[in-house]
């Protein structure tokens, strides 16, 4: 079973000609109101890709929640561990051009509201995974990490958005999901991704994923075993929702006991396709659809030990 610990939004989606310049106003007739949200997002992937899952977060009193929580439950999650508190459901701006390039700025809105005492009924434990992100308070992501290694369950950390985290909060995570840009902020240096890698999985004993946007994704293991995946050749219309597709199909397939290249190759798959719709959570691909494009993409290279 995989929990979701993490964010839910409600993404009101601008597709636009070219994105704004700083201190510009460009008009648009195409506003789109989808589910979202990088934690629901992440668990609808990993439902769809065909994992037992479960979503642990909150949404405001607004009544805006009510849609993304439909959309999770038709993906086949649980959201029975999902709180409604006072405030605003968190909301986010979303703001595409024709390329497939986006800008985003979020309102977090109830998802501050999330605290770690609310996956006491998710009973995790050996066997299980935990999936967290950084939109919510990330004391709570802590708590979060410590007590589902406590209890024995895998822990997944992608670290979005960015910020340093200390050593003891490293120390347990199993696998770290960075892009580069991620990676830098957290190793404080800008040294090349398989660098990178090697050295945050060796300081931390962890395996680290570094995605590598349109040149794929490679992980490394915590005795420096390598490997690397390439992408999907597909015609992008919206990148928004592939970083999430990447880590809620990683986790899926990780969680039904797949190798790690094997997990890596199926979630790069699901990262293109994801790319071909509009959307983050409405664009992401089931098992099915993923798995009967594996043979498009060639399989994963080792890289050795370094």
């Amino acid at each position: 079973m995989i929990t979701v610990f993490g964010s839910l939004n409600v993404d009101l989606l601008f597709n636009l000609d070219r994105l704004p310049a700083p201190g510009e106003t460009v008009l648009t007739r195409e506003i789109v109101q989808l589910p979202g949200g990088k934690g629901a997002n992440q668990a609808t992937a990993a439902a769809k890709a065909g994992a037992p899952t479960r979503f642990v977060g909150c949404v405001g009193e607004d009544g805006l929640g009510a849609p993304v929580l439909a959309s999770l439950t038709a993906a086949g999650c649980d959201v029975s561990g999902v709180r409604e508190v006072p405030g605003a459901t968190g909301t986010a701006v979303v703001m595409v051009e024709r390329s497939g390039e986006n800008q985003i700025v979020v309102g977090s809105g109830a998802n501050m509201a999330v605290a770690a005492s609310m996956l006491e009924s998710a009973a995790l434990g050996p066997g299980d995974t935990l999936v967290c992100q950084m939109e919510i308070p990330p004391e709570a992501t802590a708590a979060a990490l410590a007590a589902a290694r406590r209890a024995g369950a895998r822990t997944i950390l992608n670290l979005a958005p960015a910020r340093p985290l200390p050593p003891e909060v490293l120390a347990d995570v199993d696998l770290l999901i960075v892009n580069e840009g991620e990676a830098a902020v957290l190793a404080g240096s800008a040294a090349p991704p398989l660098e990178t890698a090697r050295g945050l999985a060796a300081a931390h004993g962890l395996t680290c994923v570094v995605t590598l946007g349109g040149d794929g994704a490679l992980a490394v293991t915590p005795d420096g075993r390598g490997c690397r995946v390439g992408t999907l050749a597909v015609q992008a219309v919206d990148t928004v929702g592939a970083g999430d597709a990447f880590v809620g199909v990683l986790a899926a397939s990780l969680d039904v006991g797949m190798g790690l290249p094997d997990a890596l190759h199926r979630a790069s798959v699901a990262a293109g396709l994801t790319c071909t719709r509009p959307g983050a959570a409405a664009a992401l691909p089931d098992a099915a659809e993923i798995d009967g494009r594996l043979s498009a993409l060639a399989r994963p290279v080792d890289l050795g030990d370094g």
